[in-house]
């Protein structure tokens, strides 16, 4: 294992006063001596998972139902091989070495950039484009050319490719022609946001399946948040900020009590739908990411509310199953119901689009939420290492265009 030792003193432009995790001192102490040995287990699970050539699996699977069976690769994933080479782009050489097998991040991240030139996944596209601009210096002239394509009006786009590719584009609009993929995205976005702050699952809402019109999931609100902040800060757009500030308002109030951050909401009154599973994810890092580049770019410091959903990670009321997993170099998926795959979820999709809040007594008790799913895809990896260690990514919009 490499250990965070090996990151003490890595600066670039934005130096020490932009890290993170630094940032948290020192009203949240705990917070911040537990970063940097989740940002190690971060490390030691990627060097785990590559698997050679530039690729990662789709997910690491636990063997058995305790720490340190092992585990094993499942799948191929171009868009998580994008997440670890953001994540790893932040990280010292020997790290990127350690981990990609003498290869560097913008290597890992231009390799992407070939492989999704050949997908039909804007999902992948919009992240490989958003990648090279940010990390190589790199327009992926191609790639947003794709990207305005699948854009184009009257097309049904799902929020969460839609968002990465605004931040696409504002990554790479002082490298080339991105407006037009900057304003669809945006339009989308800014025209999408109910009256109770949140984004649904595809815009326009309407492209939605009748009983999954109302939702949007817990992604669906931080990557606006983080496509919108970023926007605002690089072009001085009020609106954009102050959509973003709406919706990061709303899934902070929405928070549970133990820090959760639950994973499906209606957009129409701003209610949860179905809170399980809880992510790890979204607690260690896609939280924490969204949330920090709001404030960055001039929004609300919801740093308080980051800490309490990192808290979960180590102690929650669902389970007291260990989900930091350093034997495996993992951290376990996510915490969900005893039920017949996203049973609860469709329930509730369908009793709440009868009627707003209204939902079928007893799930709970039938269904109790406390089931640790043990897999661990690249990218909950890949974005831990991304929010906490980046440093004036969002300061640096604002400096390229001032």
């Amino acid at each position: 294992m490499l250990h965070d030792s090996e990151c003490a003193g890595y600066e670039d432009d934005y130096g020490p006063q932009f890290d993170r995790i630094l940032g948290l001192n020192p009203h949240f102490a705990t917070a911040s001596d537990r970063l940097p040995a989740l940002c190690n287990v971060a490390i030691d699970g990627l060097i785990r998972m590559y698997q050679g050539g530039g690729h990662f699996p789709q997910t690491m699977r636990g063997v058995g139902q305790s720490n340190g069976a092992g585990t094993q690769p499942e799948g191929d994933s171009l868009r998580y091989a994008v997440n670890v080479a953001q994540g790893l782009a932040w990280m010292p050489k020997s790290v990127q070495h350690a981990v990609l097998g003498s290869g560097t991040a913008v290597e890992l991240a231009l390799a992407c950039v070939e492989r999704a030139s050949r997908s039909a996944d804007p999902g992948a596209i919009a992240l490989a484009a958003w990648a090279a601009a940010e990390m190589a210096g790199f327009f992926a002239a191609d790639l947003f050319d794709k990207l305005e394509g699948f854009l184009a009006p009257g097309n049904v786009v799902q929020t969460v490719p839609g968002a990465w590719a605004l931040t696409a584009a504002v990554a790479a609009r002082h490298l080339g022609p991105t407006k037009k993929v900057q304003q669809l995205s945006a339009e989308r976005l800014l025209a999408a946001q109910s009256n109770a702050g949140l984004f649904p699952h595809v815009t326009p809402a309407g492209g939605a399946k009748w009983a999954r019109a109302h939702l949007g999931c817990f992604a669906d609100q931080v990557y606006p948040i983080q496509a919108l902040a970023r926007l605002a800060c690089a072009t001085q757009n009020t609106e954009a900020l102050s959509v973003a500030e709406a919706c990061a308002a709303r899934i902070v109030a929405l928070q549970g009590s133990a820090g959760q951050w639950w994973w499906h909401y209606d957009i129409r009154d701003g209610s949860v739908v179905e809170g399980y599973p809880v992510y790890s994810v979204h607690q260690h890092a896609m939280a924490p990411m969204a949330l920090f580049d709001l404030h960055d770019a001039g929004g609300t410091n919801h740093r308080a509310a980051v800490v309490k959903g990192l808290g979960w990670i180590y102690s929650r009321p669902e389970s007291s199953e260990l989900i930091v997993s350093p034997e495996d170099g993992m951290i376990w998926r996510k915490i969900g119901r005893s039920e017949p795959p996203k049973l609860v979820r469709l329930v509730a999709s369908l009793s709440t689009s009868v009627k707003a809040g209204w939902h079928l007594p007893g799930l709970n008790n039938v269904f109790p939420p406390g089931r640790v799913d043990r897999e661990c895809r690249p990218y909950e990896l890949g974005w831990l290492l991304y929010a906490w260690r980046s440093r004036g990514v969002v300061q640096k919009l604002r400096s390229v265009w001032s």
